[in-house]
């Protein structure tokens, strides 16, 4: 996890956490600035290997608590909780929606308001992601800062879920004609964003514990892949 490295001395401002060793209780610290990188363990000092960026790393050993250690773990596994019971209330609640569909007739006046609501929510929901996704696609190429990304993503969370929940409870008032393919590729589109915008979460939180300078390429190759799948998923 990458955090600032601050209150050190020296190149304090040029100091990032690399890794997180929480098996030994401690952090290592990367000087990007430096000759050489330094292990925390004897034996680990030398130069970059070949293949590698020209740059030079200095690392530094910061031990850290137990209590900090559990509180990282803790934090882990209450987002581990977060996601699975989040995707279980999107399921459930999307078939809720879709089973209730044929039982339910309104026309007239109600039908019309609510067909007007469902395409509200409809504009809302898939325009604040496309927003967000636009934003988070500047990033990956260097136009816009990493904590510039995380403020809109907070601003724009309300809008999405408010407007993938209307979309929902507006639509088990339309009468959909369930056997129509292009309803049900509707009904299937709309369960796989849920539960893609939730598969965010675990990565938005880390990302949030990041410097607002970080850039993509300072992800580990996991993130990456993880933020590039959900961007392409979010836009088919």
């Amino acid at each position: 996890m990458i955090s600032p490295g601050a209150g050190h001395s020296g190149a304090a401002r040029n100091l990032r956490i690399e890794t997180n060793c929480l098996a030994s209780g401690g952090l290592f610290l990367v000087d990007r600035n430096a000759q050489d990188y330094v292990g925390a363990t004897p034996g680990l000092t030398g130069k970059a290997t070949a293949g590698r960026s020209p740059q030079r790393y200095l690392m530094s050993y910061v031990p850290v608590s137990r209590r900090t250690i559990r509180r990282h773990r803790e934090s882990e596994r209450s987002t581990r909780r977060l996601v699975v019971a989040l995707a279980a209330a999107a399921v459930v609640a999307w078939l809720l929606s879709v089973s209730l569909s044929p039982m339910v007739y309104v026309d007239g006046y109600v039908h019309a308001v609510d067909l007007v609501v469902h395409d509200l929510c409809l504009v809302v929901a898939f325009g604040a992601i496309i927003l967000v996704d636009w934003h988070g696609f500047l990033w990956l190429i260097g136009r816009r800062g990493l904590g510039e990304i995380i403020r809109l993503d907070g601003a724009a969370t309300p809008l999405i879920w408010g407007g993938l929940a209307g979309l929902l409870a507006t639509g088990a008032f339309l009468s959909p004609h369930l056997e129509n393919p292009m309803t049900d590729v509707k009904l299937a589109a709309v369960l796989v964003l849920s539960l893609n915008g939730i598969m965010l979460v675990p990565l938005m939180r880390r990302l949030a514990r990041l410097p607002v300078d970080t850039t993509f390429t300072d992800l580990s190759p996991g993130q990456r892949v993880h933020l590039l799948s959900c961007l392409a998923v979010s836009q088919l």
